[in-house]
């Protein structure tokens, strides 16, 4: 099992949901968050005068998933979140060790 952590522009979550759930990803989580990378944040104009944003705002999504389509998932957020401009976002994949469904007790592939 696979820990696939994105880190996407907001404008961009409901087509990665909609990518994911195309390919049977029946459930996310979705975090508002603040960061940068390269782009080291940006300069605004407010009322004429400039000031610099040193953290933009994101989306966290984060996904628990077989082993089996981890791969497809990847290139499901790569193609739904891409835009060609900085600022895209990351992705991250995490080996999962254990998962346990706490209403049923299920645990690992079926619990997902």
């Amino acid at each position: 099992m696979k820990y696939l952590i994105a880190i996407v522009k907001p404008h961009r979550i409901d087509t990665v949901r909609e990518a994911l759930s195309d390919i049977g990803v029946s459930g996310m989580t979705v975090s508002e968050v603040q960061g940068y990378g390269r782009q080291k944040g940006q300069k605004e104009i407010y009322r004429g005068a400039e000031y610099e944003v040193h953290f933009l705002p994101k989306v966290k999504i984060e996904v628990a998933l077989d082993d089996n389509v981890i791969d497809q998932a990847i290139e499901a957020v790569t193609n739904a979140a891409r835009t060609e401009q900085i600022g895209d976002g990351k992705i991250f994949v995490l080996d999962l060790a254990q998962v346990v469904r706490i209403r049923t007790g299920e645990t690992d592939s079926n619990a997902l």
